[in-house]
């Protein structure tokens, strides 16, 4: 099973995803670039480790870590406790990041946006 998930995913393909979601912002955070929707952070990328922080619910983070335990896992901290959750763009496959995402995405974003595009939200 873990084969069926890996791949390469880029640095640009990542941020394509990330920006497809309405109204997100891509913003400076630290070392990293931060996604954003109504100022809140639903995902981090560190480009030097080509790695990315997402930010879902504990139940989530739970379900997506079962598909590979090295390639998608909690932040190893309190952060992680709360559902942040980092994942090697290495290793991991599009359609996963993509769902993962979308996860992330809707766990921050207003009601409103969420429930104006609902499945149709990449």
């Amino acid at each position: 099973m873990i084969s069926s998930i890996l791949a390469d995913m880029t640095i640009d393909e990542f941020k394509k995803i990330a920006n497809s979601f309405p109204e997100t912002s891509e913003e400076p955070h630290f070392e990293k670039i931060s996604f954003r929707v109504n100022r809140k952070i639903f995902a981090t990328l560190s480009e030097k480790d080509h790695r990315v922080t997402l930010k879902l619910s504990v139940e989530d983070q739970d379900v997506f870590a079962l598909f590979d335990k090295v390639t998608i896992y909690p932040v190893p901290n309190k952060w992680g406790k709360q559902g942040w959750t980092f994942v090697d763009l290495d290793k991991a496959k599009t359609e996963i990041v993509q769902d993962m995402l979308k996860a992330a995405y809707c766990a921050v974003a207003p009601k409103r946006l969420v429930e104006l595009f609902g499945n149709e939200v990449p």
